[in-house]
Formats: C-alpha cells, sequence, structure tokens
C-alpha cells in the first residue's frame, strides 16, 4: 500500500468526521452528537465520546473505520477540529456557568481587536482570535473501540509491536496511581517590549520554553524581546499516571508479570485505584527515554498507553445502580423470611456443608456499623473472623470466593507476604522523583476484606503488622523521614491450620492453635473445622465432589442459590441501614454477656476467654443481622442469633469433641433432643413449677448454641414420647406429671451429659430468620 493510499487527503477525513457528528442518528432519536455538541455549549457537559460503533453504523465503512482505529491519535486530533467547525451556540443563559476563561477571553478581545502581529507560522491553528484551539475548547473528546466478541479486551504481553499508534483494550490490574498534576496544554507568555501575547501548544510531557518574542513588532526593529510566561492565561490539564500488571491469570508458567505505564488526562483521573482490576482502551504509543536513561538507551524507547476509556470491573457497594426490575427482586427478597439462611448457603454452594460458617462470611460482608464518638475516637464496625482447621476442609476455596466477590478484596498468603507487603512500602515516585508510600494488602483492601491465608505460617515480626489494623484500622508509618497515618478501613478473613497440621486430640487447645493471645481476642469469631472420619459425611462430601467432577457444576440442591450479582446489590443496600441499640434491650444484651462471662470463668482456656471485645463483637454481629432485614433498631431476635454464633465458635474451640465448626453442617449429634429437655426441666424444677414460658426456654436455647431446627425438633420427640405438652398458642411447655417418675432414670441418664455450657455441635442449620418489616 502507497503512503498516499495509507493517509488519504486531509481535507476528505476532516469531511468524513464532519458529517458524521452532523448527520449520525441513533433509532431515529434524532443527531445523537449534535445533541451531545449543544450540552456542552450549554456547559452541562465537558466530555465528547465518539464509539467506532456509531461511526461503523453510520458510514459503513470498515476501511474508515480501519483507519480510526489504526491512526487513533490523528484522527482525534481531526474530530477536535470537527467539533470546533460545528459547535452550536448557547441555548441557555450560561452567565451563571462563567469561569476564567470567559474572563480572560472577552478582556483579550477588548485588547485586541485584530489578530496578534504573529508569523504565519505561529497563527496556524489560531482562530480570528488569535487564541489556539486548544485555549478555548471547554470538552475532552475520546474515541471508544468497537464492541463484541472479536473485540474482546487482551492481556499486556499480547500488546505487540505492530499495535504502535493503535487503539487497544487490556485488561490488567492497577498497581501504582500517582498523584493528579497539572499538565501544561498551552504556555502563555508576554513580550516586556512590545507587550504582544504569544501563544505555545503543548503536546508532550516536556517541552522548551520561548525565549524571544516572534511578534513582527520586535522581529521589525530587531529587538529580541524577553518573553515572561503567564501562568494565569495558560491552560493546564489535570494528568495522573497509573502502573498497571498482568492479571495472574494471564501470566505463562514461569513468567514474571509485565507492567505498563498508562497516562490520563482530563476527566478520566481519579478513576481507579491501586488493586482495581480494569479494562482501558487507549492509544499505544512509544516515548523517549528521560534524563541519563537516554544516554544509556541510545534508540531505545519507552511504551506507554494514552487512555480513552476506563471501566472497573469491581465497584465499591456505593456505586452500584439498580434497576427496576432488580429493585424489584430486593423487595420480594427482603419480604422473604428466610433471606438470612438463603443468602448464606448461596455463597460457595460448591463447598459442600459450612453452613454457620457460612453465616459468619455473610455477616462480614455485611458489616456492622462504625460509630464515631464526639471526641473523636472511633469504634470498628467490620468483623474480622479466623477459620482455624486441619487441611482439606475448603478453607482457602471460601477465601478465595470472598475475595472474589467483595468489591475490594485482596487475597494473600501468609508465607509470601512481608510486613512491608501487608502495611506500606517506601518508594520514589517515578513522575515527581519524591520518595512516596506504596500501600500494601491492608491499604488496597481499604472498605474491603483483606483475606490471608495460612496465616499461622507467617513470620512473628510480620504478623504483628495487622494488630493494629485489627482494632484501631489505620496503619501508622515512620519510614525514610515520613511519618504518617493510612487508613486500613478493611476487615480481616484468616485461614490457619494448627500446629501439628492436624488437630492433635491427645493436646489442649492453647498447644494446637499457635497464635498469641492478643492476636485471638481481636477475631470477632474463630471456627475449628475439623475432618472427623464419619459414614455418612463422607458418603454425602464424596458424592457432591464427584458429582462437581463430572458435571463441572453444582448437584441439585434443595433450594435454588443466588447470583453473585444479585447478593452484591442486596448487601450493598443493606449496608445504607445504620440499626442501633434501643435502650430497652441494652439489660438484655448486658444479663447475655454477664452469663456468658460467668459460664466462661468455670474455667476456660486463656485463649477462648470472654472479654470486652466479645461483648463488642456481639453487638456488631447483631448490627449486621439487623441491617440484613432492614431493621433500624436491632431486636432481640438478632442479639440471641448472634450470641449463638458467638457460644458456636467458641464451644468449637473449647470441646472439639462436640463437632462444632466440623465438616457436617445441619446435622445434629444423637444427644442434642436430651440436652434440650434437660434444659426445659432444670428450669421448671428451678422454679418450682411443672409449666414454662415456651418463648424464655427458646431464648435460653438459643443462647446456649441450640438452633431454632434442633429446639422444633426436640419438642416433637418428647411430645410424641408424651413427656412434654405445648398449647396450641406454643406459648407454654408442659412438664407430663404421670410419664415423670416412669422416665426418671432415662431422664437420669439423659442429664449425665448435660453438665457442660457449651450447648451442641452448632452444626446446625442456623435459626430461620423473622418476617421482614421496616421499623
Amino acid at each position: 500500500m502507497t503512503e498516499r493510499e495509507d493517509f488519504p487527503k486531509y481535507d476528505s477525513e476532516l469531511d468524513k468526521c464532519r458529517d458524521f457528528l452532523k448527520e449520525f442518528q441513533k433509532f431515529g432519536e434524532g443527531c445523537k452528537y449534535m445533541d451531545l455538541l449543544q450540552e456542552v455549549a450549554n456547559r452541562r457537559r465537558t466530555v465528547v465520546e465518539i464509539e467506532l460503533e456509531d461511526v461503523l453504523a453510520h458510514k459503513r465503512e470498515d476501511d474508515f473505520v480501519e483507519r480510526i482505529g489504526r491512526n487513533t491519535h490523528r484522527y482525534l486530533k481531526l474530530f477536535c477540529r470537527a467539533i470546533d467547525e460545528v459547535m452550536p451556540d448557547a441555548t441557555e443563559d450560561i452567565s451563571a456557568r462563567r469561569d476564567v476563561w470567559d474572563v480572560l477571553c472577552a478582556q483579550r478581545l477588548e485588547q485586541h481587536e485584530q489578530a496578534l502581529n504573529q508569523p504565519d507560522a505561529e497563527l496556524e491553528g489560531a482562530d480570528k482570535t488569535g487564541f489556539p484551539p486548544a485555549l478555548t475548547r471547554r470538552y475532552e473528546c475520546r474515541i471508544l473501540p468497537l464492541k463484541g466478541a472479536e473485540h474482546k479486551p487482551v492481556a499486556l504481553r499480547d500488546v505487540r509491536a505492530d499495535d504502535v499508534g493503535r487503539l487497544v483494550q487490556i485488561r490488567a490490574m492497577v498497581t501504582r496511581v500517582s498523584d493528579v498534576k497539572p499538565l501544561a496544554a498551552v504556555v502563555t507568555y508576554t513580550c516586556d517590549t512590545c507587550g504582544a501575547e504569544v501563544y505555545q501548544e503543548v503536546f508532550n510531557r516536556q517541552y522548551t520554553p520561548l525565549h524571544t518574542c516572534p511578534s513582527n513588532m520586535c522581529v521589525e526593529n530587531h529587538v529580541k524581546g524577553k518573553l515572561v510566561m503567564q501562568t494565569r492565561g495558560s491552560r493546564f490539564l489535570k494528568y495522573q499516571e497509573l502502573r498497571i500488571q498482568e492479571l495472574p491469570d494471564q501470566v505463562p508458567i514461569g513468567h514474571v508479570p509485565r507492567t505498563m505505564t498508562v497516562q490520563c488526562h482530563g476527566e478520566l483521573t481519579r478513576c481507579c485505584g491501586p488493586g482495581d482490576i480494569i479494562t482501558l482502551a487507549g492509544i499505544f504509543l512509544p516515548i523517549r527515554y528521560e534524563g541519563f536513561k537516554a544516554m544509556k538507551a541510545g534508540l531505545i524507547a519507552d511504551i506507554y498507553v494514552e487512555v480513552q476509556h476506563i471501566f472497573r470491573h469491581k465497584k465499591n457497594y456505593d456505586e452500584f445502580e439498580d434497576t427496576p426490575e432488580l429493585a424489584q427482586r430486593l423487595s420480594e427478597a427482603a419480604d422473604d423470611p428466610n433471606i438470612f439462611r438463603l443468602l448464606a448457603r448461596s455463597i460457595a454452594p460448591e463447598i459442600y456443608g459450612h453452613e454457620d460458617v457460612k453465616k459468619a462470611l455473610l455477616l462480614q460482608l455485611v458489616g456492622g456499623v462504625t460509630r464515631t464518638l464526639p471526641d473523636g475516637m472511633k469504634i470498628r464496625g467490620d468483623i474480622n473472623i479466623c477459620l482455624m482447621g486441619d487441611p482439606g476442609v475448603a478453607k482457602s476455596q471460601l477465601l478465595k470466593y470472598i475475595a472474589s466477590v467483595a468489591p475490594r478484596g485482596v487475597y494473600t498468603t501468609g508465607k509470601g507476604s512481608s510486613g512491608v507487603g501487608l502495611t506500606a512500602a517506601v518508594s520514589r515516585d517515578p513522575v515527581t522523583g519524591d520518595m512516596a508510600l506504596e500501600g500494601g494488602a491492608l491499604v488496597l483492601a481499604d472498605h474491603g476484606i483483606c483475606c490471608i491465608d495460612e496465616f499461622d505460617k507467617m513470620e512473628e515480626s510480620d504478623r504483628t503488622a495487622i494488630h493494629e489494623v485489627m482494632e484501631q484500622q489505620t496503619v501508622s508509618i515512620a519510614k525514610a523521614g515520613i511519618t504518617t497515618t493510612l487508613n486500613a478501613r478493611a476487615a480481616v478473613l484468616a485461614a490457619a491450620n494448627p500446629l501439628y497440621g492436624r488437630y492433635n486430640r491427645n493436646r489442649p487447645m492453647s498447644e494446637n492453635i499457635n497464635l498469641p493471645n492478643s492476636l485471638i481476642s481481636r477475631f470477632d469469631l474463630i471456627f475449628l473445622l475439623l475432618d472427623r472420619a464419619d459414614m455418612e459425611t463422607d458418603t454425602a462430601l464424596a458424592r457432591h465432589v464427584t458429582y462437581v467432577h463430572q458435571h463441572g457444576a453444582n448437584p441439585e440442591l434443595d433450594f435454588v442459590p443466588l447470583d453473585p450479582t444479585f447478593i452484591k446489590h442486596y448487601i450493598s443496600q443493606a449496608r445504607t441501614v445504620e440499626p442501633y441499640i434501643p435502650a430497652e434491650l441494652a439489660p438484655y444484651v448486658v444479663e447475655a454477656y454477664v452469663e456468658l462471662r460467668q459460664a466462661d470463668a468455670e474455667g476456660p482456656s486463656d485463649q477462648t476467654a470472654m472479654t470486652a471485645r466479645q461483648l463488642l463483637s456481639i453487638l456488631r454481629l447483631s448490627q449486621a443481622l439487623a441491617r440484613l432485614k432492614f431493621y433500624e433498631a436491632v431486636t432481640t431476635d438478632e442479639v440471641e442469633e448472634a450470641i449463638r454464633l458467638t457460644h458456636i465458635s467458641k464451644a468449637s474451640l473449647a470441646n472439639e469433641s462436640d463437632g462444632a465448626g466440623g465438616m457436617q453442617s445441619g446435622a445434629a449429634t444423637e444427644d442434642v433432643t436430651s440436652r434440650i429437655y434437660g434444659l426445659i426441666r432444670d428450669t421448671a424444677a428451678a422454679a418450682g413449677v411443672l409449666e414454662v414460658e415456651y418463648q424464655r426456654i427458646e431464648a435460653m436455647a438459643v443462647r446456649r448454641g441450640f438452633s431454632e431446627e434442633q429446639i422444633a425438633a426436640a419438642l416433637e420427640e418428647y411430645v410424641g414420647l408424651e413427656l412434654l405438652e405445648v398449647n396450641a398458642a406454643r406459648t407454654h411447655i408442659a412438664i407430663t406429671v404421670q410419664k415423670v417418675g416412669e422416665d426418671e432414670d432415662e431422664a437420669a441418664d439423659d442429664d449425665a451429659g448435660d453438665g457442660d455450657n457449651d450447648g451442641g455441635d452448632g452444626s446446625g442449620g442456623g435459626r430461620r430468620v423473622r418476617p421482614w418489616r421496616r421499623r
């Protein structure tokens, strides 16, 4: 192809761009781009995006679209010239939206009735007022790529030398974000001798300033007028540099991830932060090295991408946009009384069991309410969870699922993470050359969840880096002369193995868990997941795993799991609610905490001692439950469920033989019904009556770790044995007198295992959520 064919005449291409802007209509709704330009003229829009899909639909010339994609930088200038030519006049009063450029242009037009006395080379590209077009433009023009299956984003290493100058799409992860700096677009000078104004357009990041005045007066008088830069009359653009890196699934085996510099201008700045997964469209361009690097590099150039569009894959909860259909689904789901259990079971449905653990992870995604006291002290609302257990119980899979669902989820491993990698590292900013802090995993997970696998494999010096984060949610740094505090408002989800690889039942719990007490107390919930040999559980698990491997999907469940997108939207709506603890509920919470404290004083391990932090944990869990139900105030039901989860996690650590947190979930042990019956009988005997309130028994049983399903099953069994009677309104439970003597020996046998206070295995299906109602 000849050079003339590859680069057609300038005017013909400009005419095509102008005709497209003036004539394109979409679905008969009028001229799309002229309407956009009218909004620009009325100062209601600052960005004009040219979609190649529209160019292809209008011109129906693949060659024209191909030329735009092959030489995007040149056609970007052509579209800017075409927009300047067809820009309509304002149809609204824009006096209230006048800016500094309106004032400057009005002053200059009054002072200069004619064009500036400059050589023709200086006036090229200037309008009749003598101003360069880039000085008076109040819009940014961008070109968006084609869409479709054949135009998918590519990996960073798939961008080749043939793509130089082309419009490319890249999917990568942001690793570094520089500060937003002003970048000179047009520099204005004033001559000290003749007073003329001289304009210099800047197209690169670096430029050589003008020193002598090129006006006709200075040239004719053979005077070298000195030019002084006028900062107020120059035009600057917002400029930011990003550093992107290949995603882990894009890196070939044995290779190191590649990185590339990305330049953002104008409204594209501050669109993403470190740790975000983005798909960007931009112009792939070379750039010469600067300074001493240029001496070493010779003819070698660096590469960068000039961004035209950025799409962020993981959005924060407050950035989700609800459609009317989705809002209807959310309203219907909120009315479902079993929504809590359904949401919990929909978390990683391909993982068998762990129902109570999934409930805790759901509450961690929702989080409690962060309180700021009048004196400035903050009480954290994020929930920290630790999963301690044998290998092969799907701890890492749960962590990776939570990291993928959370908008700002960061997954890391303890062995491959250093203290600097978790908090912050000091590095030199490539743009300014100053020393700057680069955030680590905990800082990147701000307002999200930081998942740390192999937590027990971390070095002790590195593990101390997260002590401050887990309670104060800040990272204090004093490095290289930089003393500051960074925000790390992230929930920590940790997974660890026992000290000996598997839990040793012959050793106490303190010797199995190789974590200090100061760190364990900072976790709101700690679940011990054990791999026990059980015929029914092992058979069900093996069938589940083999089905997944055979069909590549979950087996048919007894419910329809909710898709992750709906779960994100539901959680985003739930996080907008800020429930409070009513005054009438405070005595109940105090009584429950004191009861747990007294029960814990009978000889627990130091690592499971009930402290004031566990009281705050109960409040955070109850607030998260109230958020899921869209309650404005926490009720007794939420506090009971929070206490049950806290008791389950503590019971799993206190007595692993009870089965709490084990692999089986939803299956009750053989003596659960007997313990519930013993609780009813002991309560009635302590009061000296044969009838107790149903609600009181239910509250006591839930507080001791039993689920509502287990309570109902126990009552049904003992009513069938005619040992108990429940009235039709289910308000009272009566002990049958004639059966007491006959079954006293049996009851005594049943009572043999009721001395502990751990309240069952805690692996039940969870208490049913009350019907949803707004208050």
